[in-house]
């Protein structure tokens, strides 16, 4: 019997030797490309182990994970992906639009406090000026067909990396760093497949927290 598109996709054949959190992140990475995730859940039980399920706020997201990414070797299994049996309880949750106007609310506080601050008017002040972008301009060098990448989180690794660049034509190799978990190195056969990269990735968050900045090599 068929499972019904579902905004939960279940990911089974994964290499079960890696860590519960580097396999989450490393599972994020590759997925939230296609859309915001919700949560990821993977266990380390006997009856869980090589299993995850990928919960994506948008069922398209969902629909073409699992179509671009079905049997995708990861940590050198090829990945199986159906979607759940059911809806998650985020997804649940979510359907009851209290908890999303209340988030709404909170972001709009937020941003009206952070846009105060920025513009430090008197008390009672009304600005009319948008708030300053959130992106700093990251400087760059001459374009190069190697890249240069910084702000990494700690945890990350090669495998990592080769799955956010490998889906761009001309991808190379990743270099790490020894001993600076922050900086990497990512090749292509060209400038011009660099470039493109460089652009699709600049910002990217492999964690919540670290954004990745992107330049060209030095040459």
């Amino acid at each position: 019997m068929d499972i019904r598109p579902n905004h939960t996709i279940y990911v089974n054949n994964v290499n079960d030797k890696i860590k519960k959190e580097e396999l989450k992140r490393a599972l994020y990475a590759l997925f939230s490309q296609f859309g915001q995730i919700l949560d990821i859940v993977a266990l380390k039980t006997v009856r869980m182990r090589g299993q995850a399920f990928v919960i994506f706020k948008e069922l398209s997201a969902a629909t073409n994970a699992l179509r671009q990414l079905q049997g995708f070797p990861f940590y050198n299994k090829p990945m199986r992906i159906q979607y759940a049996k059911t809806d998650s309880d985020v997804i649940s949750k979510m359907r009851g639009t209290y908890g999303d106007k209340e988030k709404k609310k909170d972001k709009k506080k937020k941003a009206l406090e952070q846009a105060a601050n920025a513009n430090k008017k008197p008390a009672g002040a009304i600005s009319t000026q948008p708030p300053p972008p959130a992106t700093v301009q990251v400087p760059d060098n001459p374009p190069n067909y190697i890249l240069f990448l910084n702000n990494l989180p700690e945890e990350t690794n090669e495998m990592m990396l080769s799955m956010l660049f490998n889906q761009f034509p001309g991808f190379k190799e990743v270099r790490l760093v020894p001993g600076k978990h922050d900086i990497s190195f990512v090749e292509f056969e060209s400038e011009t497949q660099a470039g493109v990269a460089k652009d699709a990735l600049q910002g990217f968050r492999i964690t919540a927290t670290c954004a990745m900045k992107i330049t060209y090599a030095k040459k």
